[in-house]
């Protein structure tokens, strides 16, 4: 067996690059501050680690073969929507949220439905006791015996019970919690979250077995530890939502085996996590009905487009500096197209608060929102409701111009199925527009033409 010896090395916390003495700008990400002391372990020469292993050769490209049976159904739609049409054998899957979001509850309701699948499933667990998930998976239902529990931090014996059970899907909950007894840190440092991470991508690919990995979050909402983490792995979830609501949002921000940015919508409910199959219907519930700076606007995630109302106030401040703030959309944005109807409309909102919201909670960037916040603030400032049924879609430019955006067929399409009866879409998007009935599409070129509808 190989000796080592204590030393320090220091870890940049963003991306990982390992330096042997402190510094205060880290070469590889130009982050300022951002390297921590660790001790590692540091082992001499002696049996090479790959001894004893059959050896790899390459395969032509030509002769890999891809079957369907590749990827398992995790009978939860939404979650396969996100994943790019299931789980693919042989990936390792980082799922990352605040606390007491929902990821443990819906991994363990990926679990039960697998095991009903007959697939071996085994729940690795650092954070709770046997009892403690028992009484979790009493709450989301009945549990066959193709689920196996362990509560275990070593990664020596999570490895030696996964060679030894040969399962098909294994949950590590969580990353922070396992170690390696030849890494000499500390549990959740990232020397050891890096070589947790690094033991469980060898176990998925070499044993071909599907494994997520919890990873907890920093206060800015980032999954703790190096970047290098997401760079390992697969594919990276975010959970998101406020633990307070019912509503949870899966986003799906990198996958390797489908398109990235598509979401999942879940309900959060007494019996666990239940899907929402039509978003935009559940996201407009409770839209206030001949209220002014309200519009419903539409946005793409991935390649599903989702109906959200964009609420506006404008309104006389009584301090010097005008306040601005916005929820769910990005402050600098809003700020721009206040500007632009300042300049381009005359309109002048510099003595007036503005509070910009997107209703439902989720977070929004996409620039298809622009002309209905636009709108949504001329409405609030003139107190002038905009028709309930009248749907806004386009990007404003700096000297006021509206500019196309993609899918506009999609987008369409879903507000004509929600009972939609007009939509203001850039007017360079008319030619992409085929047949629609129940629906009239206006195209303006300019935010002036979109203001004079109301």
């Amino acid at each position: 067996m190989a000796k080592g010896k204590n030393t320090v090395v220091f870890f940049c916390q963003e991306c990982g690059y390992e330096s042997s003495k402190w510094m205060g700008q880290c070469p590889g990400c130009r982050q300022w501050n951002t390297f921590v002391e660790e001790n590692v372990t540091v082992r001499t020469p002696g049996k090479s680690m790959s001894a004893g292993q059959a050896k790899s050769k390459p395969a032509p490209l030509s002769e890999i073969s891809l079957e369907e049976e590749d990827r398992i159904s995790t009978r939860m739609p939404e979650l396969d929507r996100v994943l790019g049409g299931g789980l693919v054998a042989g990936s390792l899957t980082l799922v990352g949220g605040d606390p007491g979001i929902g990821k443990s509850t819906l991994l363990l309701q990926v679990c039960r439905n697998l095991a009903e699948g007959e697939k071996e499933v085994l729940y690795v667990s650092g954070e709770e006791s046997l009892k403690q998930i028992k009484i979790r998976a009493n709450r989301i239902g009945d549990f066959n015996g193709y689920l196996k529990l362990l509560c275990e931090t070593s990664l020596e014996m999570i490895e030696e019970n996964i060679r030894r059970t040969r399962v098909d899907v294994v949950v590590i909950d969580s990353i922070q919690t396992m170690y390696r007894e030849s890494v000499s840190s500390a549990p959740g440092s990232i020397s050891q979250v890096r070589e947790a991470t690094s033991v469980l991508l060898k176990l998925a690919k070499g044993l071909n077995i599907s494994i997520f990995i919890v990873g907890h979050v920093t206060k800015e909402g980032t999954v703790a530890g190096p970047r290098v983490l997401e760079h390992m792995v697969d594919t990276v979830l975010y959970f998101e939502g406020d633990r307070h609501a019912s509503y949870r949002i899966l986003r799906g921000v990198k996958n390797r085996f489908g398109s990235t940015n598509e979401i999942g919508v879940f309900e959060m409910e007494a019996s666990g996590l239940k899907e929402v199959r039509n978003p935009s219907e559940f996201m407009l519930s409770g839209k206030p009905e001949d209220a002014s700076g309200s519009i419903v606007v539409c946005s793409m995630e991935g390649t599903r487009p989702m109906l959200i109302e964009v609420q506006a106030l404008v309104c006389h401040s009584n301090f010097g500096i005008p306040r601005r703030q916005t929820i769910g959309t990005d402050f600098n944005r809003v700020n721009l197209l206040i500007a632009v109807l300042e300049k381009r409309l005359g309109i002048s909102m510099g003595n007036c608060d503005a509070y910009v919201n997107i209703a439902g909670g989720i977070k929004i960037q996409e620039p298809a929102i622009d002309l209905g916040i636009a709108m949504a603030l001329v409405s609030s400032f003139k107190n002038k409701t905009i028709d309930n049924k009248l749907i806004a879609i386009g990007e404003v430019g700096l000297s006021g111009e509206v500019r196309g955006v993609s899918m506009i067929q999609a987008r369409l399409q879903e507000a004509a199925k929600l009972g939609f009866t007009t939509c203001v879409i850039p007017d360079v998007c008319m030619e992409s527009v085929k047949d629609m009935t129940g629906i009239k599409v206006i195209g303006v070129k300019s935010v002036r033409e979109a203001i004079q509808l109301l």
